[in-house]
């Protein structure tokens, strides 16, 4: 996760690029490529334990390589032993790479042209590639990055690890990339080290502006949510409360052999803070929930719909009962929350969607990737490559806000609003995870909370109650979606 104010605030690679021209043109010659092996080198240092151990340095054909050669100057002077292998011909280099080059084996840094990968290294730097990478590794690159995958050490990335896009969070062409502990990501935050697969392979996020005014930058494409974005969430409630002030939830789904979901949302609602709960049912409601007997149990064909929130989706199934549901929901005055099956019914029809976009209530969306390809008529694949606009699509076609979920779900509004979540693990791969994360939601929007605040709280609430959970020892292997909802108002009630 990036440290820092500023470092909340996210920018393409095309406006890093611009900034960066900027700056080039201002500034003396290799002062950002001199700034950059200073942050690597004080990063680098961080992370060694002892410094008997070589650090192993991999430097490419272009800046990035330079940087890391920077790095390895500095480290050297410092007295730690550093082994480099340059993957270019010195004398192509850019020429502050060069400069970078020629300082390296100055402070005798050791070359070699290729390194153990059974030795004993105190840390790896990868400086192959970085932003400008636009294909996928192959020959001696894919080689290498495949060694320092294989090393037994810490692996440090300047900028992006080599192979991964740093726009979207996949692996370029699918075929490799380097799994970092540590990315050093230099000016400006990037999208793909936060979402799709860019936490696995970039580890922990550290930001450096290399001494650049991030307030010149201009306006971000997204940022990293924090509760610093939602904070009416977290005020405290009056004394004098009663249930009237925090809203009604009512839950819609349930077909036959689907009422788990329903149950799912409809108790996070409950444990979030709604001041009555509804657990509407398309197929035979139960008399009551006995672990939640506080839930009122109803047909969701009869139940009215007047007041507070609606969530609709959870287990909702596709017939034409549960399409009528929909369109009767999706026609009512009242914040909506629409999931899984109601989705998929939505992008099935053109007549719902138009309903959709047309509402004046706040509606949220809360898609996985194969139920946001559904309704842009896509495929899963170019969703998780295009995480960002795809949510940026959705929410602007639908007139609502979207949470798209996975690793780093994104949000985003109408208006062109995007963020990416931060918190959470794998401990959420697991069913009925998405209903909890509607039923948090249709608790928000109960409250009186924007679509927009609902849907950043909810994303980050439903990651960090899994973070809790992890952090107290439990999974992330085995949580189940049951489990979830006592941790999210455990976050919720922090003051």
């Amino acid at each position: 996760m990036a440290t820092g104010s500023a470092d909340l605030r996210i920018y393409s690679v095309a406006r890093v690029r611009d900034i960066e021209r900027a700056a080039l043109s201002s500034l003396p010659a290799g002062t950002l490529m001199s700034r950059a092996g200073a942050a690597a080198a004080h990063v680098a240092l961080g992370m060694l334990e002892q410094r008997t151990a070589p650090v192993l340095v991999l430097a490419g054909p272009g800046n990035n390589g330079g940087d890391a050669l920077e790095a390895a100057a500095l480290l050297a002077q410092r007295g730690v032993p550093v082994m480099a292998v340059l993957m270019a011909d010195p004398q192509r280099l850019p020429t502050d790479a060069l400069a970078a080059y020629q300082r390296a084996r100055g402070a005798k840094v050791q070359f070699v042209d290729r390194f153990d990968v059974t030795a004993h290294w105190a840390l790896a730097i990868d400086g192959l590639f970085g932003i400008g990478l636009a294909r996928p590794l192959a020959g001696p690159f894919a080689a290498a990055v495949e060694q320092i995958n294989a090393l037994n050490c810490p692996v440090l990335a300047i900028d992006v690890p080599s192979g991964l896009d740093a726009d979207n969070g996949g692996v370029l062409g699918g075929a490799l990339a380097v799994r970092a502990d540590t990315t050093l990501t230099l000016i400006a935050d990037k999208p793909g080290l936060h979402t799709g697969s860019g936490r696995d392979y970039a580890g922990k996020v550290v930001v450096d502006a290399l001494g650049l005014d991030v307030e010149t930058f201009g306006a971000p494409l997204a940022r990293l949510i924090t509760p610093a974005l939602f904070p009416d969430v977290f005020i405290a409630r009056a004394h004098a409360s009663h249930k009237g002030s925090f809203g009604d939830v009512t839950v819609i789904g349930g077909a036959a052999g689907m009422s788990g979901a329903v149950l799912l949302a409809a108790r996070m609602s409950a444990m979030a803070g709604a001041g009555r709960v509804f657990a509407a049912f398309a197929a035979a409601p139960p008399a009551f929930d006995p672990v939640h007997p506080e839930l009122m149990c109803r047909d969701a064909t009869a139940i009215e719909l007047h007041q507070g929130a609606v969530v609709i989706g959870p287990g909702l199934g596709n017939a034409r009962a549960a399409h009528d549901l929909v369109a009767r929901a999706l026609s009512t005055h009242l914040p909506l929350v629409l999931d899984a099956d109601a989705l998929n019914l939505v992008a099935q029809e053109y007549g719902l969607q138009q309903r959709l976009a047309r509402r004046r209530a706040p509606s949220l969306l809360t898609p996985h990737p194969a139920e946001a390809a559904r309704l842009i008529g896509s495929d899963t694949s170019q969703v998780q490559d295009n995480r960002l606009s795809v949510a940026a699509e959705l929410a602007a076609r639908f007139n609502a806000c979207v949470i798209l979920k996975g690793s780093g779900s994104v949000v985003a509004a109408a208006d062109g609003r995007l963020a990416i979540n931060p918190t959470g693990n794998p401990a959420l791969a697991t069913a009925g995870s998405g209903d909890v994360l509607a039923g948090l939601c249709g608790a928000l929007l109960a409250r009186h909370h924007s679509a927009w605040e609902t849907a950043l709280a909810a994303a980050w609430l439903h990651g960090a109650a899994a973070d809790r959970m992890v952090a107290e020892g439990i999974g992330p292997v085995g949580v189940t979606a049951s489990e979830l909802p006592r941790y999210v108002r455990a976050c919720l009630n922090i003051t």
